[in-house]
């Protein structure tokens, strides 16, 4: 037989507002129960009884709109058997557990708490409550035949509501999971919710819902409504404001009982014992405006790259051509000075004019690049104003700003190409080359920027980066030859930059290059290598740039050890290597993800690999070289053999600038299949 009584407690606003406390006392067979107010804390309860049932009923005041209301239990028993059973009532909603909560891990392994805390899902105001009552009701049970000691509290939470870029910290456990709630700004069209923790481990779950009763926010049913991400030691998950009617969220922190889900320890009937009752997680979290909230400010951006390097190109491009054409104004009668093929034609003043026109293929395939771009910026425009929803939130977002650069790019190597056929040698190859480093650089920022929009680099800071690059290039040139300094002091700057960029692309620009950066390297060290060693927090990621440093690693002893002469055709070897390797990644990633090829980019894919291939097979028909003399360089030198005009090095022009051509291709159409798919089923990688 069990028995049932209520208590009907009514709560007052002066006995929450902080003018005294005050204690009640209920007894029954033997039982006592203790009610006590104060400010923050409502109603706390404590038994030792023979019941087998109890009903509290309270009101409790609400006074701000962002408050909540948390109740937190405990019970020092640990009978399994005979749990403290807890029921909470609500207007919309009943919310239940029992003390000890018992969690399932791997291998059918449990976890017991004897402390539980549970934000109640907040409810709105009725017209027979009143604006100013929250009704709710709490059942203690337990079929217990001995007495069991528990401790009931309820406290209102102050500080329920997430605030836009506004640090919070809280701590929460496997059995007091917690969650806040987030209105949007009306100047906010889209949020990223950024959650740090000071401990690598436990593993923990952040999940975005809707404001829908009840909240998943344990560890068996986190993952049945909204959006989530695990997390060791960071997240972030971006949260548009179209995605929720009522411009309000959920933000919902549940911790695991164990790490196994986040690739951390094994169960300890493996490793030995895993303490978990104990551990509490401090976390911060601050949510900051997404910079794509306002489209116009994000394709202002990309349009930088393309203004940007029209000024590099004017200011590059009109001292070369003034010293090639003061060259051949005033010459002193001794071609000695060139190692071009003088077997060939000579064409108004230019000798060798065949290799310089045979560069026009340049000129005009990135013309027309820059054509097929321009339709492709119309057509999106034009569906950007007319609110097409498949422009607004499907697909890759579309920026052509790097595109526009790239076409102006392989324009302007077709020029600087043909100034350095004027009079080929080692002191200006760096003409035919500079630009060759900015198609390569910008082909891996729009490979970047593809999945990672918002954080791609500015254009000022990547065109700086390939200033530098070809202020190297040009040093190169006038130390690279016997200089042994020269090449420690490189081979160092290019291992530092291959490893502050892997940490860069590793940690998608969240990891600061300053004062203290050893010191969070030598926590990146320990913490994916040493603690986590099986499983990085980012795998794709990880295996892609340990690749990519043994590549640039090997580039760098091997300059160290050979010096190789022609310097700027060794930056390139790097520049095309790294290029080859993001493409071949990121080509594997896409399937690996399910996604497909269709069949123009499939075809520009065959075509690039098949026109680069015959190129480089005219390309090693070495008919001259400037690292010899001109004399040795002209006994190379063979006929022509197109069109009795041409020599196999203008052929390697005419396939190289197709094979440019279809490699920019590809880049803009190979992520066409997802012109179909949600934003938010995009994987990044």
């Amino acid at each position: 037989m069990s028995y049932a009584f209520s208590y009907p407690v009514f709560l007052s606003n002066a006995c929450s507002s902080g003018e005294g406390a005050e204690e009640m006392l209920f007894s029954n067979g033997g039982g006592a129960i203790f009610l006590w107010c104060r400010q923050t804390a409502c109603l706390l309860l404590k038994a030792n009884s023979e019941l087998r049932a109890f009903y509290p009923t309270a009101v409790l005041p609400r006074q701000l709109s962002g408050d909540a209301v948390r109740v937190y239990v405990n019970s020092s028993s640990e009978n399994l058997q005979y749990p403290v059973l807890f029921v909470v009532r609500q207007q919309k909603g009943v919310l239940s557990w029992q003390v000890p909560l018992i969690f399932r891990g791997l291998y059918q392994r449990t976890y017991n708490y004897q402390e539980v805390s549970r934000t109640l899902c907040p409810s709105e105001p009725t017209p027979e409550t009143g604006p100013s009552d929250q009704i709710i009701f709490v059942d203690v049970a337990s079929m217990a035949p001995f007495n069991i000691a528990y401790e009931l509290l309820v406290t209102r939470l102050e500080n329920f509501q997430l605030e836009t870029n506004k640090a919070f910290n809280f701590t929460a456990s496997p059995s007091q999971p917690q969650y806040f709630l987030y209105k949007f700004p009306q100047d906010v069209d889209s949020v990223i919710i950024k959650v740090v923790s000071d401990a690598v481990y436990p593993c923990s779950v952040v999940s975005v819902q809707d404001i829908v009763c009840p909240v998943y926010d344990l560890d068996h049913n986190v993952e049945f409504n909204g959006v989530y991400q695990s997390m060791t030691k960071q997240a972030a998950i971006t949260v548009q404001r179209k995605d929720f009617p009522g411009e309000q969220f959920f933000v919902v922190f549940v911790i695991k009982p164990e790490d196994y889900a986040c690739g951390g320890s094994v169960p300890s009937s493996i490793h030995g014992k895993l303490c978990w009752e104990v551990d509490l997680v401090a976390v911060f979290l601050y949510l900051s405006d997404l910079s794509r909230k306002d489209r116009r400010i994000v394709s202002k951006k990309y349009k930088i790259y393309f203004w940007n390097i029209i000024t590099i190109a004017v200011f590059y491009a009109l001292p070369v051509i003034q010293l090639v054409i003061t060259y051949q104004t005033v010459r002193l009668g001794s071609a000695s000075c060139c190692c071009a093929a003088f077997v060939l034609n000579l064409l108004f003043p230019f000798s060798a004019f065949n290799n310089i026109l045979s560069n026009v293929g340049h000129m005009l395939l990135g013309f027309l690049f820059l054509l097929i771009v321009l339709r492709r910026d119309i057509l999106h425009r034009r569906a950007m104003e007319m609110k097409d929803v498949y422009t607004l939130d499907y697909g890759i977002p579309k920026h052509f700003g790097l595109f526009y650069a790239m076409g102006i790019a392989l324009m302007m190597e077709g020029v600087l190409s043909a100034c350095y056929h004027v009079c080929p040698n080692y002191s200006n190859f760096q003409f035919d080359t500079s630009f060759m480093y900015m198609i390569a650089g910008l082909c891996m920022l729009k490979l970047y920027q593809t999945r990672h929009p918002d954080i791609n680099a500015s254009a000022y800071s990547a065109y700086a980066s390939f200033a530098v690059v070809i202020c190297l290039a040009v040093l190169g040139v006038v130390f690279g030859k016997n200089d042994m300094w020269f090449w420690v002091i490189f081979s160092m700057i290019h291992v530092l930059a291959s490893l502050a960029l892997s940490t860069q692309i590793y940690y998608m620009g969240r990891f600061k290059i300053d004062l203290g950066i050893f010191r969070r390297a030598a926590m990146v060290l320990y913490t994916d290598c040493i603690q986590q060693c099986s499983r990085p927090m980012y795998m794709d990621r990880m295996v892609l740039l340990i690749v990519g440093n043994l590549v640039n690693w090997s580039f760098a002893i091997f300059g160290l050890v050979y010096r190789p002469r022609d310097f700027a055709s060794y930056i390139l070897g790097i520049f095309i290597c790294n290029l080859l390797l993001y493409l071949a990644f990121y080509i594997i990633m896409k399937l690996r993800s399910s996604e497909k090829l269709l069949p123009i980019p499939l075809f520009c894919i065959v075509a690039t690999a098949v026109v680069w291939a015959s190129a480089l097979y005219f390309f090693f028909q070495t008919l001259s070289s400037w690292e010899e003399t001109p004399a040795e360089s002209r006994e190379k030198n063979r006929p022509c053999i197109l069109l009795g005009f041409f020599d196999d090095h203008d052929v390697w022009h005419f396939l190289s600038a197709a094979a440019l051509f279809f490699s920019f291709l590809v880049l803009l159409t190979l992520d066409d299949d997802l012109d179909t798919v949600r934003r938010d089923k995009i994987p990044v990688f």
